[in-house]
């Protein structure tokens, strides 16, 4: 059987409901999913963080299929997760989920203690005042996604407080490849937060 082409109107009316998602907040998108299950939210939730959920799952699996299977699995079960979880900060709830999920694998896989596991086990009551860690956490993921010449200035300058001598001296570079190399790798990590909306300044 053909299926029936989308007429222009049909197409006016779906894009206008994308355009409508694009703008709301993830507050606005799981309200809206509470009262009007549909899975183009999921798919605009998808869109904003799913690159955030990868990031997680290869910081803590070290493994592109693993993490790209936790992502998947992470996304499936977010349907049902939203419709029994009262959810204020949607953005650390997530990560925390993901990272739970990470933890689970690898207990599974006999790499975690049990007892690790279930002490992390219950993010779905995630509280405010894990904020803080939720944010630096981030941060430390998106480090990881720069360049090793930059990922390792940024961390040892920054983070460890080291001089740039000091840092040049353990990475075994020029003083003005290391500063080029924080320079260059705050903008592209205040690039990629900002238009993440993780941060709005950092470092």
């Amino acid at each position: 059987m053909e299926k029936t082409p989308i007429n222009a109107s049909q197409l006016r009316m779906l894009f206008k409901k994308r355009k409508t998602y694009c703008q709301l907040s993830d507050d606005q998108l799981i309200h809206l999913y509470k009262d009007r299950a549909s899975t183009s939210i999921i798919g605009e939730l998808y869109k904003r963080y799913a690159h955030l959920v990868m990031g997680v799952s290869m910081k803590y699996l070290k493994n592109k299929f693993d993490a790209e299977d936790i992502t998947m699995v992470v996304f499936e079960k977010l349907p049902q997760r939203i419709a029994v979880n009262d959810i204020t900060y949607f953005k650390s709830w997530l990560y925390m989920v993901a990272k739970n999920e990470c933890l689970m694998l690898l207990r599974k896989k006999g790499n975690i203690t049990v007892e690790l596991t279930q002490e992390l086990a219950s993010t779905d009551s995630f509280d405010e005042k894990q904020t803080e860690e939720v944010q630096f956490e981030l941060l430390d993921v998106a480090i990881g996604q720069l360049n090793i010449e930059q990922r390792e200035c940024i961390k040892l300058f920054y983070i460890e407080r080291k001089s740039y001598q000091e840092v040049s001296s353990l990475l075994n570079l020029d003083i003005k490849k290391v500063k080029s190399a924080i320079q260059n790798g705050k903008r592209n990590l205040k690039i990629n937060l900002e238009k993440r909306n993780e941060f709005k300044s950092i470092i």
